[in-house]
């Protein structure tokens, strides 16, 4: 890449007359450079050892002092913006496709194996710049909608829509899916039926773009993730026990989760534990509680009985929180 195009794109300031006009590659660790590469200092303190290996020039957004004439020396606003910039200059020609979806997907998708014509991102610019830099002409991107920089995508695509359901469910339980596939009989998958339609159309993607793939296991992802308790909410093995946290960290779940357990477990008493602020948004909806804190979070679960208590927006670390254990010993005790 040449040190004009590196300015252009990225809204830089030259800081200095270098001798070099072009770089050989673009490297962020700086302990693997190749001499010749254009270094993208995300801590300054490596810059010394990026020059060491060779380095023909440094990208960098805060105050460094220049120590080498010969190489060029790249000031710009905000080193991750930069890379997006230059990334996105160069898959232009990959002649790939990038399809958006939701973060469900993405977990789904990393849980089965595929061919390396499909890239799966789930990290920030800088791992999205490790998966994508040495990626192979028309491979598939699938990447989340809460990618901070997908703006490197030119036209990326929605999931491809399905007519029908291509998945015959078996067996299933709340939080287990026996399902046939293709004439694959998939036994016990660790997989809530309130996934399959995510599946379905992620396998329907693989179909379209001709991706293999094979699928072994599922484990639990945070999304509608069941933890069987004890009274005390200690946690127990899966299925032991009759009654389940549920929990759910993003809020924009909670209402199609309420529709599931309403219409999968009507027979149970279900509650609802949700943000103070976000009540509003569940004015028809029966057995809502609310929080304020994580510790009034424990004091619904001890006060009212129920066979599962879904939680918005949190995740199963609380029940390893220093007062929730406190608060077990506590109830310990009281029986």
């Amino acid at each position: 890449m040449r040190l004009e195009n590196v300015i252009a794109l990225t809204n830089a300031a030259l800081l200095n007359t270098p001798y070099v006009t072009s770089f050989s590659g673009i490297s962020i660790e700086a302990k693997n450079l190749k001499r010749g590469s254009l270094f993208i200092a995300r801590n300054n303190a490596d810059i010394e050892l990026a020059i060491a290996n060779g380095a023909y020039g440094i990208v960098f957004d805060s105050p460094t002092q220049i120590t080498d004439n010969e190489i060029a020396w790249i000031k710009v606003d905000d080193v991750a913006a930069a890379l997006s910039r230059i990334l996105r200059f160069h898959i232009l020609d990959k002649n790939l496709t990038a399809y958006e979806c939701d973060e469900i997907t993405i977990k789904l998708a990393l849980q089965i194996m595929t061919d390396s014509t499909l890239k799966i991102l789930n990290g920030d610019i800088y791992e999205t710049f490790k998966e994508l830099w040495e990626m192979n002409e028309d491979s598939v991107v699938l990447f989340s909608s809460r990618l901070a920089y997908k703006e490197i995508f030119v036209n990326p695509k929605s999931m491809p829509k399905l007519a029908a359901s291509k998945i015959n469910i078996i067996e299933q339980t709340l939080f287990e899916t026996s399902f046939i596939y293709e004439d694959k009989y998939y036994e016990r998958q660790l997989l809530s039926p309130f996934f399959i339609p995510y599946l379905e159309i992620l396998l329907h993607m693989f179909k379209t773009q001709k991706i293999n793939f094979r699928i072994t296991s599922f484990s639990t992802i945070n999304h509608f993730e069941a933890v069987f308790t004890n009274k005390n909410f200690e946690a127990k093995e899966f299925g032991t026990s009759d009654k389940v946290l549920i929990f759910e960290p993003s809020f924009e779940l909670i209402g199609s989760q309420i529709d599931f357990l309403q219409t999968q477990a009507n027979w149970a008493k279900i509650i609802y534990i949700i943000p103070s602020g976000k009540k509003k948004n569940m004015q028809n909806t029966q057995n809502i509680y609310t929080y304020n804190t994580q510790l009034d979070i424990i004091d619904i679960l001890r006060d009212v009985n129920f066979h599962f208590a879904l939680i918005a927006e949190q995740n199963k670390s609380l029940l390893e929180k220093s007062f929730f254990v406190k608060k077990q010993r506590q109830l310990t005790l009281d029986f």
